[in-house]
């Protein structure tokens, strides 16, 4: 299974003085990230925003990519088209992959405010983006002569709703989305606040029969973003499903505010991991694992980080790093076992196969992956206690085998020793105070 990497935080051009130039400062981190073992960025809106300090959320010119002068600049937040193009060129030759945020529910910045017909309210719904490229009007959004009430998703910051049920809109998206696959190069697509539209939408978007430039017919990967509970995305997951052959994931939020809570409560009982009120616990085929993102401000995990790397990169599902985690909180520690790229390299080598936990009491967690052809498996241990080393002694999958720890960390880490299950394939593993460690079989 791959790791992706989400290459932005919310004003990460702002706050590091790099408005215009992301995408550059992106391209120079590719080769550091290529090697560290990420397979694909999952890259912030590109086209033309409300404001020119706008992080995209608020699309104005979806075909707007940096190249003309509206909206206060020529530029996005993120630099124009040319140096995107460039990034994505400089991915491809490291091998790895990029994926596209859709913000497809909401329009902000419009031209001109006007009268809705159907309820008689003032909206700013016009629309005259200088790309000459999906002009709209109050038609376009909701209430919409093709769909007077909004039967889905909810409000989102006032901004109005567009209503895909109208060609125009349905052929625009359509459009957008081949810009992003067929001439950009993007290999997946994000999509934002998908509980404000019909999942039909994003089920045809993936169902399209995309054509590459060399002739390829291509599927991306989809992933969606619906901020809920564990039985409200498997809905969502079950609707999308419904009306595409494509798999189509979704961001674990679930399994997210478990670890944070592992993190930043103390005595947080690790028993709670055991359950099957996550996405990847429920349908580790159909989830996107991660710690923090954009959207976690004054939500972000505060404690021990670290913990909830090992968990997501050990455990099920498509993990996704978080730029700011990696890059200003220092996470990365390359060249160490006490970091992220160890698990990195230990997700590659070592994370495959069934999961099964061995051991889980209210300060200790031990959980089994069986390994594939290419990935020889692990055992992690996850260690609640403060204030000493504890390990428990499991019954493994491994008789005789010899195991070395490649990554770990805690509150006092020196390097844990090698283990050797017996003939019944017991052995016991241990882990540092407030710690883990990542045990794999050796040969």
């Amino acid at each position: 299974m791959a790791v992706m990497m989400q290459a932005f935080y919310w004003d990460a051009p702002v706050k590091e003085d790099k408005r215009g130039e992301w995408w550059n400062t992106v391209r120079e981190k590719v080769p550091q990230l290529a090697t560290s073992g990420f397979n694909s960025l999952w890259l912030p809106p590109i086209s033309k925003a409300a404001d020119p300090n706008s992080n995209g959320y608020d699309p104005y010119d979806y075909f707007d990519l940096g190249d003309i002068d509206q909206k206060g600049s020529v530029k996005t937040l993120y630099g124009n088209r040319a140096e995107l193009e460039n990034l994505i060129r400089t991915m491809r030759e490291h091998n790895m992959g990029a994926i596209a945020d859709m913000v497809i529910n909401h329009n902000s910045g419009a031209d001109e405010e006007e009268t809705n017909p159907l309820n008689g309210q003032k909206m700013w719904t016009k629309f005259r983006p200088k790309s000459g490229k999906f002009p709209r009007d109050w038609n376009c959004f909701h209430p919409s002569r093709y769909e007077r009430h909004m039967v889905e998703g909810e409000n989102f910051a006032g901004f109005p709703h567009l209503c895909h049920r109208n060609p125009l809109v349905y052929t625009a998206m359509f459009e957008y989305a081949r810009l992003l696959i067929e001439e950009l190069d993007f290999d997946g697509l994000r999509f934002d606040f998908v509980k404000g539209y019909g999942a039909w939408m994003i089920g045809l978007l993936a169902k399209y029969q995309y054509q590459k430039k060399d002739g390829r017919e291509f599927a991306p990967f989809v992933v969606g973003e619906y901020w809920s509970g564990p039985d409200d995305i498997g809905d969502w997951l079950d609707k999308v499903h419904a009306v595409t052959d494509q798999q189509v994931a979704a961001f674990d939020f679930p399994l997210r505010y478990k670890l944070k809570d592992m993190c930043d409560t103390p005595s947080y009982d690790l028993r709670k991991l055991t359950d099957a009120g996550s996405v990847s616990a429920a349908r580790p085929f159909n989830a996107v694992t991660f710690v923090d993102n954009h959207d976690m401000q004054n939500n972000e995990i505060v404690n021990d980080k670290l913990l909830a790397y090992s968990f997501i990169l050990t455990g099920d599902g498509y993990p996704c790093v978080y730029w700011y985690d990696y890059f200003n909180n220092e996470l990365a520690r390359p060249n160490t076992p006490n970091g992220i790229d160890a698990l990195v390299a230990a997700h590659h080598a070592h994370a495959g196969g069934e999961s099964s936990i061995l051991h889980a009491d209210p300060d200790l967690y031990v959980m089994q992956r069986a390994g594939t052809e290419s990935q020889t498996g692990l055992i992690y241990v996850l260690n609640n206690l403060g204030n000493q080393w504890s390990g428990r002694a499991v019954k493994t999958k491994w008789v005789n085998k010899k195991f070395k720890p490649v990554a770990w960390d805690g509150y006092q880490a020196p390097q844990p020793e090698e283990r050797t299950t017996d003939g019944e394939g017991s052995a016991e593993f241990p882990a540092p105070p407030r710690g883990y460690c990542v045990y794999a079989p050796v040969d």
